[in-house]
């Protein structure tokens, strides 16, 4: 009778033998938990301050910024509904919330990490489109945005409702505190999952980014070396901003998201106990670190977005070093101000306007 509720207490030898929470000592636990809360506490600031940013100044909210936007609400969205019960997991040493718990956990943090994923290689596609794509009406443009925005939702419920319904399923991972999709299962079935999961969840979207940004630096590259050979030095600092966006991006792209579909990968087809449930928390709380460094990656690295960011914080200290709307009295940009990546098409596909330019 003892043993048996143990068991029930505990959802990890429960469900799945391999994941023993004994394998982590306290000081582990202890790690772990405080890594999550600083994560999630830098996410859910990061982000609120984004929303609260493109609130306030109406004038960001162009087309490609949509797409930030949804990623903003995605990630907050796992701030709110999964990081929280992992860290008390984490403090606590188990998991708390029981199966069912396990399980919201499990499909809440797939389904809007999945979103992030989608919405950041369809980012890099909008911003090849705007370069590449010929010119299209601002309405025109806001409904693909509106679309990317509605496919990103769509296709994550497409991958992660499955185990929902009986394709592969979402349980206890590692160490007994965080739940996601069983990958050590080794079922056919819940080694199809993993696969398709692993290619259209995760390198798909990865060869996309490659593809879109590879060719709008060669692109940027390209103009900036035939027409800038008199004024050398903006030319190689825009080039310079934008391969450090992209770097940024894709880098934060590998390091949070790889290494956990690599485990994932080897945990289902690998031998059994190849991957030890201690090591499986490492790619784990790398994944989800993705929700902090996308609101200083994706949106503040944009010099227009970083501007009203400061100016926001200091509002009413000293004039705006951009243009107001004379009759506002928020700090707010004109409503139709393009955007930094709206403003390197035209900068590389069209002459020079100085009366144009961004202030």
């Amino acid at each position: 009778m003892v043993i048996d509720l143990q068991r029930g207490s505990n959802i990890s030898t429960e469900q799945s033998p391999g994941s023993d929470p004994a394998a982590l000592t306290q000081a582990g636990h202890a790690v772990a938990a405080v890594a999550l809360g600083c994560i999630l506490v830098s996410g859910f600031l990061g982000n609120l301050l984004v929303l609260l940013v493109f609130s306030r100044f109406p004038g960001l909210r162009t087309p490609v910024s949509l797409l930030l936007i949804n990623i903003s609400v995605s990630d907050m969205l796992v701030c709110l509904f999964g990081t929280p019960l992992s860290f008390a997991a984490s403090v606590r040493g188990r998991w708390l919330t029981g199966p069912h718990g396990c399980r919201w956990y499990g499909f809440c943090n797939a389904l809007f990490g999945v979103v992030s994923l989608v919405s950041l290689s369809l980012l890099s596609y909008e911003r090849h489109s705007a370069l590449f794509s010929s010119i299209q009406s601002y309405s025109s443009q806001y409904r693909r945005a509106r679309l990317a925005v509605a496919v990103s939702w769509l296709y994550s419920l497409a991958w992660t409702l499955p185990p929902l319904l009986g394709w592969s399923s979402y349980g206890p991972e590692g160490p007994g505190t965080i739940c996601s999709v069983q990958w050590q299962q080794r079922s056919g079935s819940a080694r199809s999952y993993v696969i398709c999961l692993f290619i259209f969840c995760l390198l798909l979207p990865l060869l996309l980014m490659f593809f879109c940004y590879g060719r709008i630096l060669l692109a940027v590259r390209g103009v900036e070396t035939r027409g800038s050979r008199t004024n050398q030095s903006p030319a190689e600092w825009r080039e310079g901003r934008v391969l450090l966006m992209v770097t940024a991006m894709v880098t934060s792209y590998l390091l949070c998201w790889m290494p956990y579909g690599v485990v994932a990968i080897f945990a289902s087809f690998g031998r059994p106990g190849m991957v030890s449930p201690a090591a499986t928390l490492v790619p784990s709380l790398l994944a989800k670190t993705s929700t902090a460094l996308n609101p200083i990656i994706y949106v503040l690295l944009n010099d227009q977005f970083s501007r009203c960011f400061y100016y926001m914080t200091r509002c009413g200290s000293e004039p705006p070093p951009f243009p107001v709307q004379p009759s506002s009295t928020r700090c707010e940009w004109p409503p139709f101000l393009p955007t930094e990546e709206q403003n390197l098409p035209q900068d590389a596909l069209t002459p020079r306007n100085e009366a144009h330019r961004e202030p």
